[in-house]
């Protein structure tokens, strides 16, 4: 079988998070390019924030791999799920589209080929844990620390520094402090 340019199915619906201040109110784009240097602290924040999931998905993509965060992604999603129909469901998608031996977008993971169907018959929200754990791993020890080092990652980072230190970015700090100070 051969790597196939195809989109990934849409089986998924994109995650929408949002990430609101600490009054509640929805960042603004200004807020949420500061993330690379809460990025690079750890894979775990970085998969937190919808832009850094975005940037990785794009990364990943080039790399061959971006079924691993989909998966793991999916996995998340899946513990959120209620009802034990829902949960068959959602389980068989996993399921099809990762772990099948004829799976679409399949991920390698330790005890792939004792898998099989019989396992979604009574689903349970931690059921993919060990192999979602597995997947997080294997990213955060090859992928993540590639990530760190791309052009992806470098450019946003060195866009967000020039956008921090820029007279605009300056000006709009002094109006802050003089209205806050006052």
């Amino acid at each position: 079988l051969g790597w196939s340019e195809a989109p990934l199915p849409d089986v998924f619906p994109p995650l929408r998070l949002e990430i609101n201040d600490s009054e509640g109110h929805p960042s603004s784009s200004h807020q949420t390019l500061k993330g690379t240097s809460k990025w690079a602290t750890s894979l775990e924040n970085l998969l937190e924030d919808p832009e850094g999931v975005k940037r990785f998905r794009e990364f990943l993509k080039k790399e061959f791999s971006e079924e691993n965060v989909l998966f793991w992604l999916a996995c998340e999603e899946f513990k959120k799920t209620q009802g034990k129909k829902q949960m068959q469901e959602k389980a068989k998608e996993i399921y099809m589209t990762f772990l099948s031996s004829k799976a679409s977008s399949q991920v390698n993971v330790e005890g792939q080929s004792r898998l099989n169907e019989t396992i979604l018959e009574t689903p349970h929200p931690l059921m993919f844990q060990k192999l979602q754990d597995q997947i997080f791993n294997l990213m955060k020890y090859d992928s993540y620390s590639r990530f760190l080092k791309s052009d992806i990652f470098l450019n946003l980072k060195k866009d967000e520094e020039q956008e921090e230190s820029s007279p605009e970015a300056q000006t709009a700090a002094k109006r802050a402090s003089r209205i806050y100070n006052t």
